[in-house]
């Protein structure tokens, strides 16, 4: 059964990542639940959002595929008990090199984030 849960999760951060790299918002939407609150700290100053601001934001700047990057996202660690998960990514881009904790929910059969905490780690 985590199998598939394993599965169903990574395809969801998948689009999470290819939402980011690509300026996709439509695909980032997808991934969150409506909910979701999005909180960080980059470089020292505190960064809260919704989801609206947050998609607002990635739908106003450049995208990291627009400038040329590399693609280097990835997965650290996955922790599933039941309907809720947790994630730890790696999420180098725009110049910063950011750490996020996603909170995920099996909501109507599908995982979605239900929370996000990141950093930018120098």
């Amino acid at each position: 059964m985590y199998q598939e849960h394993i599965k169903d999760i990574e395809t969801t951060i998948s689009n999470y990542f290819e939402g980011i790299f690509n300026g996709d918002v439509h695909k980032l939407n997808d991934c969150f639940h409506s909910s979701v609150v999005l909180f960080g700290d980059i470089n020292g100053a505190t960064y809260l959002k919704s989801k609206t601001d947050y998609l607002e934001g990635v739908k106003s700047r450049q995208s990291p595929k627009d400038l040329n990057e590399t693609f280097k996202m990835k997965i650290i660690g996955l922790d599933i008990m039941g309907d809720i998960a947790m994630a730890k990514l790696h999420v180098p881009m725009l110049g910063y090199n950011y750490y996020d904790y996603l909170s995920l929910n099996k909501i109507d059969d599908k995982w979605v984030i239900v929370g996000k905490i990141f950093t930018h780690v120098a």
